[in-house]
């Protein structure tokens, strides 16, 4: 077998026979926007990382619309569908159960899921709470199952690219890490009501929903979080209940702000909004160190943007791009020649390829796929974001 270089794709060396290829069953629960998303990078994946270390079998998909769901079975590809998700996961053809509900389903079908040795990939962020998630976390560690928490920016080929440049030191000490993910969508007042905006099913709105994001890559390339100062805010008190016709209260946060303090010793700033006109996904991280800069933004996913200090020659020092691309690059020598970019929906191509990689080849996920420990985790420090925005406190972020 080649090595494995960490942060990179290496397959066997070997070439492998169509029938030494085994099959992995996969059973979706969700059918809306993460559902299409996942099956597309399950169907895509074998063909892309050929050959894979075993073809996904689309087995069954859940939802609660079965006239929906049964179309949705028959568009992704899926061999039969249920609306009980207790079904799927006692299906013996299911090895791999992909949790792409809201945030109010992702506990108890997972912990279902891990109780019956099922391997497990659940959207972010993992739980409503850290107490939520907590359960998840632990479940998966007693039943020793393999476990994704779906922070898919960190296997961007540029973000992966960053991360090998600070593990080997090029930006030397961090001294800052500033991140924003802006949208606009809930902007209009006549927006209706839906689970997003609803603490009992969210857990929060904003806040988890984009700022857990740039969380997650702040502790991938900087380091964990020790202490957080935020604000939030809701500009829309209220929003109308289509199904019945009233007005219902908004209790989670429209944005939010945060200043946060890094274990190292670095420190950043964190901000999160779905109420900025003319930002559809606008998610940016900086990070400075003693020896330079990088700048990354999703909607240029494919460019990464790099700082030396000591750069030579010294008259044209400055920032310059990466087109990330390269067949040396992350994940690239399985996609297409150098300059043939890839989009979003592919980061879940990879994080399908390193699930399975590490089901059948026992292969670790740590520290580049962000695992139910790294969920957990991100649900303690936003919720120490909402406390310290409650309290007008700095508040910890305690980890058990």
């Amino acid at each position: 077998m080649a090595e494995k270089k960490v942060g990179f794709v290496a397959m066997s060396s070997e070439k492998k026979s169509l029938d030494d290829i085994p099959s992995i069953g996969v059973g979706m629960i969700g059918q809306a926007f993460m559902g299409k998303a996942h099956s597309n990078a399950w169907k895509k994946m074998p063909y892309i990382f050929w050959p894979p270390p075993a073809i996904p079998e689309l087995v069954k998909i859940c939802g609660q619309n079965e006239q929906n769901l049964r179309e949705s079975a028959k568009r992704y590809g899926y061999s039969s569908y249920t609306t009980d998700w207790k079904n799927l996961i006692e299906d013996d053809r299911v090895q791999i159960v992909d949790n792409g509900t809201p945030n109010y389903l992702h506990a108890e079908p997972s912990i279902e899921a891990a109780k019956a040795g099922k391997h497990i990939i659940c959207e972010k962020p993992l739980a409503r709470n850290a107490a939520e998630a907590k359960k998840m976390r632990d479940a998966a560690l007693k039943y020793n199952v393999r476990n994704i928490c779906c922070f898919n920016y960190r296997v961007v080929p540029a973000v992966v690219l960053a991360k090998n440049l600070i593990a080997d030191g090029k930006l030397g000490k961090i001294f800052h890490f500033r991140a924003r993910y802006l949208q606009e969508w809930i902007t209009d007042p006549g927006f209706p009501m839906i689970w997003r905006l609803r603490k009992e099913q969210c857990g929060s709105g904003a806040l988890g929903d984009l700022g857990s994001h740039v969380i997650d890559l702040g502790r991938f390339l900087c380091g964990e979080i020790a202490s957080v100062m935020a604000v939030t805010t809701t500009f829309i008190k209220e929003r109308l209940d289509e199904s019945t016709g009233k007005k219902e209260k908004v209790d989670v946060d429209d944005a939010m702000a945060s200043v946060v303090e890094f274990k190292n010793g670095a420190i950043g700033t964190i901000e999160a909004s779905r109420f900025c006109p003319g930002r559809k996904n606008y998610n940016t991280i900086e990070i400075n160190g003693e020896k330079g800069s990088i700048w990354w933004d999703l909607e240029n996913m494919n460019n990464l943007w790099v700082y030396w200090k000591e750069e030579e020659p010294s008259d044209t020092r400055g920032f310059h791009c990466i087109n990330v691309t390269e067949s040396y690059h992350p994940y690239y020598d399985k996609w297409w020649p150098h300059g043939h970019i890839i989009g979003w929906e592919n980061t879940f191509v990879h994080l399908a390829y390193n699930m399975v990689d590490a089901v059948i080849n026992n292969i670790k996920l740590e520290p580049y796929i962000a695992t139910f420990e790294d969920g957990y985790r991100n649900n303690v420090i936003c919720d120490a974001i909402a406390e310290s925005a409650e309290t007008g406190k700095k508040t910890k972020c305690v980890f058990e």
